[in-house]
């Protein structure tokens, strides 16, 4: 008996996917509940599991695009994997194949004939082509995930009015804290304490100090959000996903630090479910990861605001009349100006820098 494997259905939205890997092959043994294949889409990653044990027939290949429903593959239930003969070797030849005899030669007068005879008419020159080394490029098609980034990334710069606007923050009282605290907070809370949690919690007292950054245009209406699910850009070899941390007003340090350690690992592995993905308010980039100095982060839609961190670097800056070397970040929020005026913008980011320069007050709200 035959029992078809189809292509599940992982979202309202998705409708196909590529098989990025065949854990089984192609007239291999399955047991049920073993792992056949991972499906990639434009969101997630899911294994698609063995429905029925016995011998796997596959009709799709590695690298193919199909559709939700799709019948890729055959289990037959019940069936044994055939184990191929060893070859005969063939029988020794008795005696060694007499060498060919080269072609006599053609006799002098004809050879002098042919030299005579008039060379036919060259055709007409073709126009010359350029060669291709194949050897020098690499040709893919983009994945599923590749091709949502970048029709994201397209929509969002042609939708809306896209402003950056740039401050910068001391990051010496953070990083002093985060020293002093880091041991019994890993004892604790089984997580290090990291700087994404401190921006996570000033994000969320600048989102209270100026709503309109927590909100976003839907046709002829404004959308005012009063929850605060934080969007984490996170870089992963399939591209960039930007898992959702859920209302970040009501959690503490902890909390945050557990969520996103959680979502390392399901990045990790494969493992980010839709549900992780959909639903921010506004989200944190951090470039400074990959040594980012500087960047205009691009507005993840249908947000309003997007804060970019980058790289700490130790700058002399003037402090009280004298010239200090102090532990500096560079901040860049980017926003939507159909919704968020510029006094709002700067207001936000001038917010954002004074907690991650004076954490206290946010350690106290907690």
């Amino acid at each position: 008996m035959s029992v078809e494997v189809k292509v599940p259905a992982v979202g309202e939205s998705i409708t196909s996917g590529i098989i990025s890997v065949w854990h089984k092959k192609d007239g291999e043994a399955v047991a049920s509940g073993e792992v056949l294949f991972t499906l990639e889409t434009d969101k997630v990653s899911t294994e698609v599991n063995a429905p029925e044990s016995g011998v796997l027939k596959t009709r799709a290949a590695e690298g193919d695009e199909v559709k939700i429903g799709q019948v890729v593959a055959l289990i037959e239930a019940g069936a044994t994997v055939e184990t191929p003969a060893p070859a005969t070797p063939a029988p020794k030849a008795q005696k060694a194949a007499e060498p060919a005899m080269p072609p006599p030669l053609p006799p002098v007068e004809e050879k002098r004939a042919e030299k005579r005879a008039e060379p036919p008419p060259l055709p007409a020159a073709a126009p010359k082509i350029a060669a291709t080394d194949d050897s020098r490029i690499t040709r893919k098609k983009l994945s599923p995930l590749r091709r949502k980034i970048a029709t994201q990334l397209v929509s969002a710069q042609h939708t809306a009015a896209i402003l950056t606007t740039f401050n910068e923050c001391d990051m010496s009282t953070v990083m002093n804290l985060r020293k002093a605290m880091q041991d019994d907070f890993v004892k604790k809370n089984g997580v290090k304490l990291g700087f994404m949690s401190f921006f996570i919690k000033a994000v969320v007292d600048a989102l209270k100090a100026t709503p309109a950054l927590n909100s976003r245009l839907e046709g002829d209406e404004q959308i005012q959000h009063h929850f605060y699910d934080i969007g984490v850009a996170v870089g992963t070899e399939r591209g960039l996903i930007v898992p959702v941390v859920r209302d970040c007003d009501k959690k503490s340090f902890a909390d945050i630090e557990c969520d996103l350690a959680g979502f390392a690992v399901k990045a990790r592995e494969g493992k980010i479910g839709l549900d992780d993905l959909q639903g921010g308010v506004f989200t944190i980039s951090n470039g400074g990861v990959y040594g980012s100095l500087l960047s205009t982060p691009i507005l993840n839609p249908p947000q309003s605001g997007l804060l970019g961190m980058h790289k700490i670097q130790e700058r002399p800056i003037a402090e009280k009349g004298q010239v200090v070397i102090r532990p500096m970040m560079y901040l860049a929020l980017s926003y939507d100006h159909r919704v968020v005026d510029g006094k709002e913008a700067v207001t936000f980011l001038v917010r954002v820098k004074d907690c991650i320069e004076n954490p206290a007050r946010m350690l106290l709200e907690t």
